[in-house]
């Protein structure tokens, strides 16, 4: 902590414009400096694609739908949300080649769909030869240093005393509540988190580990607010968390405006945005009429040439101007339903960086909610903070932090949330204690390492279990070790990812044979979903292909996820199997070091938790030595030998 919040906001504005740098260079060497095919390698381009279907949904936006014939097998980059290019390689001798910008609204492995910033598509896409390429976005980053410097420059106002407090340089105040809340629907401390919140003058933080019902309690306390203050704005750093939101407050009854790039909202979602709103207000059709005659009298005034008299001219002024005055009309037409809109709406949903949105340019709020707030660089929980009056927190600091680029940032501070200043600098805080989604033996680990023994199990999922006698099948915890079995790593050269084959082979005959005695014991493994975890890309990808292969994926197919870590991040699964790759002679453990990531993918099992590690190469890490520990004490500890 810093002597004073300026010097401290004056180094995180330099933190992040290193940061801005290194993701732009980062940028550059994968896409401007290499050729197509090792960006097409890397899955940074998709090269080449073909047009399946161009059209325009809500909103007037001209959505492309895309598809690779080919290459199918090659990993990508490619997600909801990221900003790309469609290009064109037709004319490749040294010229530029032309491109439009858009956003990624869906991807499937062969399949992607854009929101184009055009309003029809050039000519030059007929010619073929055409590709997508990922591009660097520099508007978040421009968002997040003006908000710096506002709360820097801010004096005698509202945020100028949250930045005191958050920061932790002015404690946080509190009132009394005569009656506090008690939701029938929520435990002790879902309310205790709840009132907390209702009686804090500056900031609340709820601390929500997993499984404990986070968004359940705040969805709660966002409809308390809002009988209180008539409206209130909620935001998460990603589309993704701010969809689920809206559709659990949309789900409560509440009247939810969702805020930001139908690019970038869910299609289960679109229904909530601005966009989609204005299009069913009963007023639309005057502003489509409106435009509709605007364009008659501008094609008609086109209709003149250039030798005319004096007549011909005036009337040609009279048309546009005419045509001017239509759109005009729309234009406020326009303005009036957004303005209805936005005052009828109880809450208003958003990222942090869409807080910045133009119609929401003159709005501030009483109290604004910021969940998943452990996950988000701090610059960019100041944007919406500008907003508020009083600052709701949600999250959990030992699970994924947020990514960070530059190994010096983040070894200066950056990946320091304004959630982890905050929890530590005030008495603001209420953790939330019962958890709902797994086994006691799963949760015990993890609750004892970072959460100082407070969680509970409910008695619902306290024994959760497979339910067969049979030792392969309801042992809740499960680790394999390797240790002197010669599954070495290896290194992808391409990625510079580890990956072992061997341990993946394991792990896959492991899955097998317990789908077997499933079967055996009369159970529908349809009922069961799985999901299988690495934190290395190339042990993912490797597993991926592997698993193709299995006789089971044909009827279990759609029951089994592999992912990174990051991928099952508020997610959960029946069965959770876990490769931990690392296996060499020096303990080489890389960023499995980073616990904050294993507790994620330790936490994500209901029933059935199966890790697979070297405890020769894990076991000098005082945190895998505690979990060997941990497993040997219950009982859970097998060798791998025993499989092979």
């Amino acid at each position: 902590m810093m002597e004073n919040s300026k010097q401290e906001l004056e180094h995180l504005l330099s933190l992040l414009k290193t940061e801005q740098e290194e993701d732009r260079k980062q940028y550059k060497d994968k896409m401007l400096n290499n050729p197509l095919v090792i960006r097409r390698a890397q899955g940074l381009t998709w090269y080449p694609v073909i047009i399946r279907e161009s059209y325009y949904g809500v909103g007037e936006r001209l959505i492309l739908e895309l598809e690779r014939p080919s290459h199918t097998e090659i990993h990508h980059q490619f997600q909801f949300g990221k900003v790309a290019s469609l290009f064109s390689n037709y004319n490749n001798e040294g010229t530029d080649n032309p491109s439009i910008s858009g956003v990624v609204t869906s991807v499937r492995p062969n399949n992607i769909k854009l929101i184009l910033f055009v309003d029809e598509l050039p000519d030059w896409v007929d010619n073929g030869k055409l590709g997508v390429d990922l591009l660097f976005d520099e508007s978040s980053y421009k968002e997040m240093e003006n908000a710096i410097n506002q709360v820097m420059k801010a004096k005698h106002n509202r945020v100028a005393e949250l930045r005191e407090i958050l920061l932790g340089f002015e404690p946080a105040k509190f009132t009394t509540l005569k009656n506090p809340v008690t939701i029938p629907s929520l435990n002790e401390s879902q309310n205790k988190a709840v009132n907390n919140i209702l009686t804090a003058e500056d900031i609340a933080i709820v601390h929500g580990p997993p499984g404990t019902g986070k968004t359940t309690t705040i969805v709660q306390a966002i409809k308390q607010v809002v009988a209180l203050e008539k409206q209130t704005l909620v935001c998460a750093p990603s589309n993704t968390a701010v969809d689920l939101l809206t559709e659990k407050l949309n789900e409560q009854g509440l009247n939810v405006l969702r805020i930001g790039h139908p690019a970038r909202v869910s299609e289960f979602q679109l229904a909530h945005t601005l966009d989609a709103k204005i299009a069913a207000h009963k007023e639309y059709k005057t502003i489509k009429e409106r435009k509709k005659r605007s364009v008659e009298f501008r094609n008609m005034a086109l209709k003149y040439k250039r030798h005319f008299g004096r007549e011909e001219r005036n009337q040609r002024k009279a048309i546009m101007d005419e045509s001017r005055k239509l759109q005009q009309e729309a234009a406020k037409i326009e303005e009036y339903i957004v303005e209805d809109l936005i005052s009828k709406a109880d809450v208003i949903t958003c990222t942090l960086v869409g807080s910045t949105a133009f119609v929401l340019k003159d709005l501030n709020f009483k109290t604004v909610f910021i969940d998943e707030a452990a996950q988000a660089l701090e610059p960019a929980t100041w944007i919406p903070i500008l907003r508020a009056q009083k600052v709701v927190l949600a999250g959990d600091h030992f699970q994924l932090p947020p990514t960070v680029k530059s190994v010096k940032t983040a070894r200066e501070g950056l990946n320091v949330t304004l959630f982890e200043k905050a929890i530590s600098r005030q008495k603001a805080d209420v953790m939330l204690e019962m958890q709902y989604r797994m086994n006691e033996k799963i949760m015990n680990f993890s609750g004892k390492q970072f959460y100082k023994g407070l969680l509970k199990a409910d008695p619902m999922v306290k024994d959760w279990i497979l339910d067969i006698e049979n030792e392969l099948i309801n042992t809740p915890v499960e680790f394999i070790d390797t240790a002197g079995c010669s599954f070495e790593e290896q290194l992808n050269k391409e990625s510079s990812s580890t990956y072992n084959p061997a341990e993946a082979d394991l792990l896959l005959k492991h899955l097998g044979l317990l789908f077997e005695t499933l079967e055996n014991a009369g159970k529908n493994i349809l009922d069961y979903r799985v999901g299988i975890i690495s934190p290395y890309k190339a042990q993912v990808e490797l597993l991926k292909e592997k698993i193709k292969e299995l006789p089971f994926m044909e009827t279990m197919g759609k029951n089994i996820a592999v992912n990174t870590v990051d991928g099952f991040q508020g997610q959960e699964r029946d069965i959770i199997y876990i490769s931990l790759v690392r296996s060499n002679s020096s303990s080489e453990i890389g960023f499995l070091a980073d616990i904050r990531r294993m507790n994620v993918a330790l936490t994500r099992a209901k029933k059935k938790l199966v890790i697979i590690g070297d405890s020769g190469t894990l076991g000098a890490h005082p945190f895998y030595k505690e979990f060997l520990n941990y497993t040997d004490s219950i009982n859970a500890y097998k060798s791998a030998w025993e499989f092979l």
